[in-house]
This record gives structure tokens, sequence and C-alpha cells, in this order.
């Protein structure tokens, strides 16, 4: 149980405050409601070019980490398709200074074509040394925009091509800044050795006369419901034929996801999940393979991927996976099984109530998801589901008509 006190300051601002005294430590969170799939179709990766470009400094403040290092603090920041989250755990006792570094950079990011130009650098070679000159770093450039055909999911952070981010201009930077950087769209949590009546004083000092800013109110297409298998087909200089298969699921908020997140536990966590004992360990078809789910707040995605081995056909390997994901459909998972799975989500859960830093950061994301008290009933949802629910959503999910496939297979 994380417990916590909310307050809202009259510009929109929300801060959460999660008292915890066994920690001399603290960390302030700071999530904007901006990701991905709020960008432009024709400029997209401006949220992670963002996330740099936060970090160029303010007008007062000509380095945001100097000031950091000096009192002891450490700092950095993700970007998703749902969100920009920025976070900085320090000594508690200078917890006065990560409230002066995030409120001017709010206020007033400095807004340099030399900061510009060196962010845009930054974001570019990270898109060619991750995305486009790694082996399989392209899957998702391909796979998104298979899955979806409307939603704009259909890219990922780093966005759909370069050249929207080497042709960043400095008036769209500005606009992008004043539609989602503002206290109204932004959710502030504040943990560790600290006192709510405290962090009010401070919030309402360094962030009170900041503009509330508007509210951003998505209208984003949703993705239809896909009714036939799509596929593709990639040949690259890789050195394994791959498989990835797309499985819509549903979003974040919804019951159904927490079934969907036990079946991906119990296709692929672990030695004995089903997709590693019966295609890797007793069958020797793949050397690798995985399931996993994107965890988006709209409808989103369960991955399956693998490498099939040496000899393996690529029909043979594929017609295998849905062999598995076909028996979850068809047979009640044992109750033994789904508890093993739930016992392993349960103590991931509790060892992430140890971590300051994953409270405030889960708390702040719950929070833009609709209420930080869901955190505290995640268990309580997962431990809930039962071997009729998993068939049921196993169901739903493991159908051909439901799947995107892209077959990345070698050159050679």
């Amino acid at each position: 149980m994380v417990k916590f006190d909310r307050f809202t300051l009259d510009n929109g601002l929300t801060v959460l405050v999660h008292e915890d005294p066994t920690t001399p430590m603290a960390v302030v969170n700071t999530l904007y409601d901006v990701g991905a799939r709020d960008e432009n179709p024709s400029q997209t990766g401006f949220a992670h070019l963002f996330e740099h470009l936060m970090f160029g400094g303010s007008l007062h403040i000509p380095s945001y980490d100097e000031p950091l290092q000096r009192v002891g603090g450490e700092n950095n920041a993700f970007t998703s398709n749902d969100i920009t989250n920025y976070y900085v755990t320090l000594p508690a006792v200078n917890l006065e200074t990560a409230f002066w570094l995030e409120s001017d950079r709010m206020l007033s990011l400095a807004f340099s074509d030399k900061s510009l130009e060196v962010q845009r650098n930054v974001v570019c070679e990270e898109f060619k040394q991750r995305y486009l000159n790694q082996p399989y770093g392209d899957v998702m450039l391909k796979l998104r925009p298979l899955a979806y055909t409307m939603h704009p999911y259909s890219w990922p952070t780093i966005g759909k091509e370069l050249a929207h981010i080497e042709e960043a201009r400095m008036e769209d930077v500005k606009a992008f800044f004043k539609k989602h950087y503002s206290p109204v769209n932004a959710i502030m949590v504040v943990g560790g050795a600290v006192k709510t009546a405290d962090v009010e004083r401070l919030a309402k000092k360094w962030f009170g006369d900041i503009p509330s800013g508007e509210k951003y109110n998505r209208n984003l297409p949703m993705e239809p419901i896909q009714l036939e298998p799509r596929r593709l087909v990639h040949y690259a200089d890789v050195p394994v034929n791959a498989i990835y298969i797309a499985l819509h699921v549903p979003a974040k908020n919804d019951q159904g996801y927490y079934e969907a997140d036990l079946i991906g536990d119990l296709l692929s966590r672990g030695n004995s999940s089903r997709l590693y004992k019966s295609l890797i360990k007793d069958r020797k078809l793949f050397t690798d393979i995985n399931a996993s789910l994107t965890g988006s707040s709209d409808p989103g995605l369960m991955i399956i991927d693998g490498r099939p081995s040496e000899g393996v056909t690529i029909e043979e390997a594929e017609a295998a996976i849905w062999e598995v994901l076909k028996q979850l459909s068809e047979e009640p998972v044992p109750e033994t099984e789904l508890d093993k799975v739930k016992n392993k989500i349960e103590s991931t859960m509790v060892f992430a109530e140890m971590s300051l830093l994953d409270k405030a950061m889960n708390l702040a994301y719950f929070e833009v998801l609709g209420d930080a008290e869901a955190l505290n009933k995640e268990t309580e949802r997962y431990l809930k589901v039962s071997s009729e629910d998993i068939q049921r959503r196993a169901q739903s999910i493991f159908r051909k008509e439901n799947s995107s496939t892209l077959l990345y297979l070698s050159n050679s």
C-alpha cells in the first residue's frame, strides 16, 4: 500500500506527496501528459526530441545538471507513446533545489538555435544507431504501422522517419512546448523524507505563479477492430531469421489488460513458461522467444517475437507458435500454473514498493490514467483473474484475423 496526499494548485498543477521517513532521500517526479501519440503525423519524434531539449537549459539556469550535482542529485527522463516523465533524486534536505530547477524550465525553457541544433543532432544520431544501423533495429518502424492503420500508435517514440527530426523548426518546437508543457498538463509526485505541508509551500512558491496553460484534450482516431490477418516479409542483412507477431489487446485501464498480461507471463516468463518449454527446451525450434505487452493507455499490443533455430523453416516456426497459442485458447490453464505467475507478479509489486523512485513514477502514471489510488488496487486486479478469464481472453486475442506478422528474413 502506497499512501499519499494530493492537492492541486490554482493553475492546475496536480501534486501528490508520499511521505517516507525511512530514507534521507527525496524524489521529484514530473510527468507531462504528452507522448508520441500526440504528435502531428507529419512531425513525429517531437515528444522524444523535447525530452532532450528540456535539459538544454532555461532562461535563468543555463546548465540543468551542474546545480543539481552540487547538491548530490541525479536526474533522468523517458518518453513513451503516452507520456513524458522527468525525475530528480537528491538528499531531502536539498529538496528546494529540485523545485527551483523544474519550475524554471516549465516556465521559461531557453529556446536557442544552438540547443535545438545540438539536441536535434543527438536524437538523429540515436535514430541512426538504434533503429537504422542495428540488426532488427527498425522492427517497430515496420510492425507498428502494420498493426495500427488509424491510431497514432502506428509510429514509435523515435518517430516515423529521420527527416521529421532533421527538419524540426524553432517555431514548431515552441508551439509544441506551449501546447503540452504547462501546469494544467503536468502531474508532480514528491516522495521521501518530506512533509506534505512543506511540499505544498514549495509548490506554491516555485510553481504557483506559472500560467496554467490550456488543458490538452485528446481526440485521437481509435483503431478499428482488425478483421483480417496482415503480413509483411522483409529481407535484411541480419544473422538469422526472426518472427514478430503483434496482436491487439485491451488498454491499461481495462481488466482485460491484466488478463492479457498474465497470458504473456504464462507464455514467456521464466524457463517453465509455455513458449520456452515447448519451442526451445522440448522441440528445439527456437533459440529465443518472448511475449510482451506494450502496456499502453489506449488499446495496445501483445508482441511475440522469436528467432528460429538453424535448419527450421520460417513456416514451421510460425506454425509452432500458433500451436502454443491455440492450446491456451482451447484448454483451461491449471490453477497451479496460474498461481505461479500470479505469485511472481505479486512479488514484483512488493519489490516496486521498496523503491522510492518506482513509487513516485507509478503514482504519477496511475494519476494520469485517472486516479493514483488505482496503483494500490493493481495487485488485486491480477489476483482476481481466473482460469476461465484466461481462456476467454486467449480466445479473444489469439485469432489470426487479430494478428499482424512481420517475417524479418536474412539475406544470406
